[in-house]
């Protein structure tokens, strides 16, 4: 964050004169921001930046979200009635009902996607041809990737995937440019449908959250850069504070969508993205959760792959409900050993999945920064997302081979109404693999039943994430899946999931950690059965390989991203089972104890690798494997004696000059009311402040009005307060024409005059 930090300590008068040149301010090296890349605020994560990440480091400008008191401010607060917020709580219903829109479309084109996918290999599964299998299943993944990847390698601006760190970041106060860009937009939707879609093992959940805050900031903006539009409505929120909190809740608007969790969501603002909070943000923000999950439900109500099938407006729990639990079970005290023990686990699997990621990250970067060509760097960037796909769909399509076929031993598909059968067409799912379809035959309780067989390994690794973390979840199914699978599921699913974290695609991590989380706690909920046996008493009715494995997915959900309260809340919006309340929370708190030990969260890891600027509220650093308390420094400490700094009067080509040669985010500005006394400090002014109103020529004086300087020209706050606020007036006089400030030498003769209202 190149934001510029002074001293306040007077020079003396010889050393002024030789810092002040004739023809412009004070040239003076500031605080060079890339030393703090050798202080990181996490103890044993010790990510030293590189000369380039430095530099990078060092372009990223600070954004003021507190308003100035200029003269130009205080007009514009007259002018406005006092307590309208009837256009604020209307932009937060309409960018909820457009982020529930966009979750209804992703989930139902990435269904799409994937049934048509499988239903062209159907007939090559049922005669076991894998090998036209995998030729068809890597045919369609590989055009996909190419799609997914390419739109983020050559089409959004970044030239690389955008997502949570990024609004992290911003919403701390780093100005990070194209992060809410159309193109970002566009191709962060597309590449997140279709590397979902594609097979590889990931989520669409991190991106809807960076979709989520595009919109947010799109709608309560009203403007585009890119498409040159800019709609003469909802004006006064476009200032870097409003703009802020809109973004927030766009944010949580994008997980209350994905999930069907709008408490969730909001919670989930709080305690990860939002770096500035209060209680009306926090009512607009739930509002906006609100709409969007309404919005998908209701849409989801009637519409399955964009094809009507009735009852619109009728809220069903099996399709509101992620992954609904429909048997709740009664829980013993003795539950909580096991949950430990998960806790513990989690802990230890997400930190090392962490410490893995960002290894894998920095290999990644390292290699493609060796590369001098831009078009081999990105064809390279694109052709290790196609070798990740090739990896992902050859163990998914040739490892159920070594599977046999198991009989669903619960399987309970349609119920008899007044001894008159409900009939209807069963439906051949992807977990079934080669198996034989079941035939059907009607129970001692008048239930028709199948005696399905089905796939381990393809229910695990073929299924999409939804459907296999459906499958685990599931109570009753004490011994459907054995420790063989189970354990090369989890293995595979750990590796490959790190590895596509990371890559050039728009990829999400809640679905793969959920899986992981439930793969392992199924296996310790497996073992349970294997040594107590299958209780069906109400007393050992907790011992079920389903309930645990719901908690394992809460604990390395937690032992990865350090999230407490929202993970909670999110796990039992999604699964319905208030009974395991207790159960989850001390899982989620056990991991994130544990997890705490050996490094910092994945996104903030993620944030210190970027070296997008993040401040941390603890006041503690980590240098040289030591603790430093920030309390025990002053600000005198990280100071320099000579910065840049602007006078009342200043020629136009030096203001040209300073923003042409400098990176500062502000500049203060320094007032000597008689020569023979010291500068007085009276404020600072931004960088964009300065470029807006150099751009403005109407508020120029002319040279003869000079000496007598008046302030009846002043720029309006309304038109200033686009992207940020104003802290001064500044008249300029001109002998020539008024330029931009790319034309600084047809202003040589210019002089600014800064007045500040404090």
């Amino acid at each position: 964050m190149s934001s510029l930090l002074f001293c306040t300590r007077h020079l003396a008068n010889s050393e002024e004169q030789m810092l002040l040149a004739e023809d412009g301010p004070d040239l003076i090296h500031s605080l060079d921001p890339r030393r703090c890349c050798n202080i990181n605020a996490g103890g044993s994560a010790n990510y030293k930046c590189g000369e380039e990440k430095n530099e990078c480091l060092a372009t990223y400008e600070s954004l003021d979200y507190l308003p100035s008191h200029s003269e130009a401010y205080k007009k514009w607060l007259q002018e406005k009635a006092y307590r309208t917020d009837w256009d604020r709580w209307l932009l937060m219903g309409l960018i909820g009902i457009g982020v529930g829109m966009l979750g209804f479309l992703t989930h139902q084109i990435i269904d799409c996607l994937i049934k048509l996918k499988w239903k062209l290999v159907e007939n090559y599964l049922q005669n076991g041809n894998f090998h036209m299998t995998w030729i068809c299943i890597l045919g369609s993944g590989l055009a996909m990737i190419l799609v997914s990847s390419g739109f983020v390698v050559f089409f959004c601006p970044a030239g690389v995937p955008c997502g949570l760190p990024e609004v992290t970041g911003f919403l701390n106060g780093a100005s990070i440019q194209n992060v809410f860009n159309i193109k970002t937009f566009l191709g962060t939707f597309v590449s997140c449908v279709l590397a979902v879609a594609s097979g590889l093992f990931c989520g669409p959940e991190g991106p809807m959250i960076h979709l989520g805050a595009i919109i947010g900031c799109g709608l309560s903006q009203l403007k585009s850069d890119t498409l040159g539009i800019h709609l003469p409505f909802f004006t006064r929120f476009q200032n870097s504070a409003d703009k802020r909190n809109f973004i927030t809740a766009g944010a949580g608007a994008g997980i209350a969508s994905v999930f069907r969790a709008p408490v969730g969501g909001l919670l989930f603002t709080l305690e990860e993205v939002a770096s500035f909070w209060d209680v009306r943000l926090a009512w607009q923000t739930f509002f906006c959760c609100l709409m969007a999950t309404f919005t998908t439900d209701l849409l989801s109500s009637s519409l399955d792959g964009f094809v009507y099938r009735g009852h619109f407006g009728f809220f069903e729990a099996e399709k509101g409900i992620l992954f609904w639990v429909k048997n709740l079970l009664d829980l013993s005290i003795l539950a909580f050993i096991p949950t430990i023990f998960l806790g513990i686990l989690g802990g230890l699997l997400g930190a090392l999945f962490v410490s893995l990621n960002i290894k894998i990250n920095k290999l990644r970067m390292r290699f493609f920064s060796s590369i001098s060509k831009l078009f081999l760097r990105k064809t390279s960037k694109l052709l290790e997302s196609m070798m990740i796909l090739v990896c992902t769909v050859t163990i998914t399509v040739y490892l159920p081979y070594f599977f046999p076929c198991t009989p669903v031993r619960t399987l309970r598909t349609f119920q008899l109404k007044n001894n008159t059968e409900i009939t209807k067409e069963f439906k051949r799912e992807i977990a079934e693999y080669t198996c034989t379809p079941g035939t059907p035959w009607i129970g001692p309780d008048g239930v028709k039943y199948y005696n399905q067989t089905f796939n381990q390994a393809a229910a695990l690794l073929a299924e999409n994430g939804r459907r296999g973390i459906a499958y685990l979840f599931k109570r009753g199914t004490h011994e459907e899946f054995g420790y063989t699978s189970l354990f090369i599921a989890v293995a595979f699913y750990f590796l490959l999931s790190c590895w596509t974290a990371g890559s050039a695609v728009a990829s999400g991590l809640v679905i793969p950690m959920l899986y992981t989380g439930a793969l392992y706690g199924r296996i310790v909920g497996l073992i349970l059965v294997s040594i107590f046996g299958v209780q069906t008493n109400g007393y050992g009715a907790w011992i079920d390989p389903g309930l645990f494995a719901a908690i394992g997915a809460a604990s390395f959900v937690s032992g990865v991203s350090r999230l407490t309260v929202s993970l909670t809340v999110i796990m039992i919006e999604i699964t319905n089972d208030v009974q395991s309340l207790l159960l989850v929370m001390v899982a989620v708190m056990v991991a994130k104890m544990i997890g705490d030990w050996f490094n910092l969260p994945l996104y903030s890891s993620l944030l210190k690798l970027k070296c997008i600027p993040y401040l941390d509220s603890e006041p503690f650093a980590g240098q040289r494997k030591k603790w430093l308390n920030l309390e025990l420094f002053s600000a005198r400490d990280v100071m320099e004696p000579c910065v840049r700094v602007l006078h009342l009067k200043e020629k136009i080509v030096s203001l040209a000059q300073l923003l042409a040669n400098t990176s500062h985010g502000g500049f203060p500005v320094v007032y000597k009311s008689e020569p023979d006394q010291a500068e007085v400090f009276l404020g600072t002014i931004t960088r964009l402040e300065l470029c807006m109103l150099l751009e403005n020529e109407p508020i120029f004086e002319t040279e003869t009005n000079e000496d007598t300087f008046s302030c009846d020209l002043l720029l309006s706050y309304q038109k200033e307060s686009a992207e940020v606020t104003i802290e001064a007036t500044m008249k300029c006089s001109s002998s020539g024409a008024a330029q931009h400030p790319g034309g600084a030498q047809n202003w040589k003769q210019g002089i600014c005059v800064f007045e500040f209202w404090l």
